[in-house]
């Protein structure tokens, strides 16, 4: 059922057109001004808007400008329905990019005509953009050549979506229907062991790739994924990849050499976590972070210490214990959640 926007300031004509377009099974919103019409059309999307143009607040030449600047609404088809019936006010009204100009009195077939006409126009140009649009992104697949290419296809076709600090993007054991791209933003990988605590695998920053491992058919994620601050995530229907991965050998060794990249990183830290002294562990994760979050030595870094413990395998109370140590010996400043490196070398070294 198709959804119109009336937006006219005379009750009695707003709530005839209204029964008209209901009786033809149309889904009919009202407004009673042009600056609740706005709010409507921008609330509801509707499929047409029709528009007196005198009206309180704001009249329907301002409120087609407003919609016509703003992504969501600029393509909905509008027709004013006016009263004024100089060549000078139907002009400025098509110039301003109305699909049509409707004189009062309106007969009801030249409404009812004029409306299907415009739905029919619009749904004839949606199918043609849909296709050039399908025939775009068909090309694009073809020119992926590697890990740069596939990047650049994400984030000109992938569906972008913010998550908050501490919303889990995907679970462990889910089924993975698609693959993701960090734009912006920390995110941590983790498993949950058998006692309920949580082991952080791998910290992922802008420009990497989540979910490669589940990239066979009918696989599930290995790890859960979560956001350490809000972030920015695109994603990809893993079809998609399938469909560049059939006839390109050189990105399948890309991404194959991508997955063997992290799980030897993972093989790194399970490693520091079963023999690494408490005081290496510890060091060693303040220096990754400070990596990952591309800072200079210098640079404070804030993190929670149940992250820095999760990715250490040691107890929080523990970590604490030992940053405060090398807060002692001088080799950090803490304060609150923020951590500064003062002494480098002898951080590196520590055993």
């Amino acid at each position: 059922m198709k959804t119109i926007l009336i937006i006219e300031d005379d009750i009695v004509l707003r709530e005839t057109t209204a029964e008209i377009l209901e009786l033809e099974n149309y889904k009919v919103v009202t407004a009673p001004n042009g600056k609740r019409g706005v709010e409507q059309a921008r609330i509801m999307l509707p499929d047409l808007i029709l528009c007196d143009i005198m009206m309180p607040e704001m009249d329907g030449y301002e409120l087609l400008e407003k919609l016509s600047k703003e992504e969501q609404t600029k393509r909905i088809p509008f027709i004013f329905m006016s009263a004024k019936t100089e060549i000078k006010d139907v002009r400025k009204g098509m110039d301003l990019g109305a699909d049509d100009y409707l004189t009062k009195p309106v007969s009801e077939d030249l409404l009812l005509s004029a409306i299907g006409s415009r739905l029919a126009k619009f749904a004839l140009l949606r199918e043609e953009e849909v296709q050039e649009e399908d025939t775009e992104q068909e090309n694009s697949l073809n020119n992926i050549e590697n890990i740069e290419d596939l990047k650049n296809y994400f984030c000109d076709y992938g569906v972008s979506k913010i998550h908050k600090k501490g919303e889990v993007i995907y679970k462990e054991g889910e089924y993975s229907n698609n693959i993701y791209l960090v734009y912006k933003g920390k995110i941590k990988s983790f498993k949950i062991d058998e006692f309920g605590k949580e082991l952080i695998l791998n910290i992922h920053k802008g420009d990497d790739f989540l979910g490669l491992s589940a990239i066979i058919d009918n696989s599930h994620y290995y790890e859960s994924i979560m956001a350490m601050e809000d972030v920015e995530i695109i994603h990809v229907p893993k079809n998609i990849l399938h469909q560049v991965l059939e006839n390109n050998h050189k990105l399948s060794l890309e991404i194959f050499q991508l997955i063997n990249e992290n799980l030897t990183e993972v093989k790194e830290q399970l490693l520091q976590m079963a023999y690494g002294s408490m005081r290496r562990k510890t060091a060693k994760t303040i220096l990754k972070f400070a990596n990952l979050m591309n800072h200079k030595p210098t640079d404070s870094i804030n993190i929670s210490r149940r992250d820095l413990a999760g990715v250490a395998g040691i107890a929080t109370e523990s970590l604490i214990r030992t940053l405060t140590d090398f807060k002692k010996k001088g080799i950090l400043e803490i304060e609150g959640r923020n951590i500064k490196i003062l002494d480098l070398k002898r951080l590196e070294g520590i055993n």
